[in-house]
């Protein structure tokens, strides 16, 4: 059985997401709206269950370690990117871009 995708986010200026060992980051996607990066979307493989670490940006930056077991999960790296496609989604008349990132 394939090992099953997750995706991890970040959003520059609040928090800012880190894959842990057991995550093999497999791609990465940036969400525009407006002209800013509004949130950086990394698709991981999950190898083992571990954890990620969510730092807020604001100080005294805090750090939260959450299980994978809390994110939703995706059967193939297809589904991954169908979800990002769906965060990510355009709005009527505003400038809104998802671009694809370097790992």
């Amino acid at each position: 059985m394939n090992a099953p995708h997750v995706i991890l986010t970040s959003k520059p200026g609040q928090f800012s997401t880190v894959a842990g060992r057991g995550l093999q980051p497999i791609e990465a996607w940036e969400y525009w709206f407006g002209g800013r990066l509004r949130a950086r979307f990394v698709i991981a493989r999950l190898d083992a269950e571990t954890r990620i670490e969510i730092t807020d940006e604001a100080p005294p930056r805090p750090v939260n370690r959450i299980p994978t077991r809390l994110l939703p999960r995706f059967a193939t790296l297809q589904a991954a990117r169908d979800e990002i496609a769906c965060l990510a989604v355009p709005v009527a008349g505003a400038d809104t871009r998802l671009v694809r990132a370097a790992v």
